[in-house]
Parts: structure tokens; C-alpha cells; sequence
């Protein structure tokens, strides 16, 4: 891999609840050696409020976020992709564009939190997928990129994505 900053697309059919806390996850742990994109292949055109509500409680920054089409990352001038990670069934199963540059590829999948319920279940589920993203965007921004050839880095994000999470930030666990 490269000495610039691995580009890692989180996709979701809406681009507007798990992609966006995957995106902001990676962005505020890991700047410098790994840089998250999301977008969906019909997005919702908002970011889901439970989701700009947990990232504010979190402290995270939210000004760059927004639901975007994965149209805007099959261009040459796009960033150069080095990781396309799908995290809802529905992505996974669609004709993905053609990604210039030939990025690997791998499943995560997350269940939905953008659930019908009363608010203290919504407010559940987000907590849920933002734990379990917070764990395997860590398992990820950990690899050592440069020692791994391409079969192990997706051996590795592979593995990532069937894991069920695991580790327990306290401090951030009281704030969800």
C-alpha cells in the first residue's frame, strides 16, 4: 500500500445513518493514515437526525456531512479509492459502479438503526451500530497498510466485517 492516506468508501443504499457514522468514525481517529468517504446508491438526500444528534453529543464535527450519491466517487477526478466497504445488505447485493483505480472491496453488515419505534429505541439502535462501527473502524484504522499484500488487507477487512465487536470505550459508552 501507500504512503498517502488509505481512501476508504463506506456505502449504504440512503448514505444517511451507518455510512455517515462509519465516515465520521474513521475521520476523527485515524486523519492521517485513513480517510472516509460515504455516499449511497439512492441517498436520502439528509443525514438521519438521530445520527447529527449522537455524532453532536459525541463532540464530533458534522459541518462536512451530508447524503451523497456514489456517482461523485466513479470519476476520474474523484479521490483514488483504495477500499470500498458496503454496510447494508441491500449495497452489497447492487451493481457497484466501476471504482477508478480498483479498490478492494468488502461487506460489513450493519443492521439499519433508522428504525420505527418510540425515540428510546431509535436512540438505542443508533448506540448499537455506532458501537459496533467504532469497533471495527478501530480493527481497521490499526492495520499496519504497509506491511500487507492485497490477498491479507482483504482477508483482514473481511474478517473486520464479520466480527461482532468487541472492546468498551466507558467514557464514550456513558455519552451514547
Amino acid at each position: 500500500m501507500t504512503k498517502r492516506p488509505i481512501n476508504v468508501l463506506f456505502l449504504c443504499t440512503g448514505n444517511s445513518a451507518r455510512s455517515i457514522l462509519a465516515e465520521a468514525l474513521v475521520n476523527r481517529s485515524a486523519r492521517r493514515r485513513v480517510r472516509a468517504y460515504s455516499a449511497g446508491s439512492d441517498p436520502k438526500g439528509f443525514v438521519h437526525p438521530e445520527a447529527l444528534a449522537l455524532l453532536h453529543r459525541l463532540r464530533f464535527d458534522t459541518t462536512r456531512l451530508r447524503s451523497k450519491s456514489w456517482d461523485e466517487f466513479a470519476h476520474t477526478d474523484a479521490p483514488r479509492l483504495d477500499v470500498v466497504l458496503t454496510l447494508c445488505d441491500e449495497a452489497a447485493e447492487e451493481t457497484c459502479p466501476v471504482w477508478p483505480g480498483a479498490p478492494l472491496t468488502a461487506h460489513w453488515g450493519t443492521a439499519d438503526p433508522a428504525i420505527d419505534g418510540t425515540p428510546q429505541e431509535i436512540h438505542q439502535a443508533f448506540a448499537s451500530t455506532f458501537r459496533l462501527l467504532r469497533s471495527r473502524v478501530s480493527q481497521l484504522t490499526s492495520l499496519p497498510f504497509a506491511k500487507l499484500d492485497e490477498a491479507s488487507l482483504r482477508h483482514r477487512l473481511r474478517e473486520i466485517g464479520s466480527s461482532r465487536g468487541n472492546g468498551i470505550d466507558g467514557a464514550l459508552d456513558a455519552q451514547l
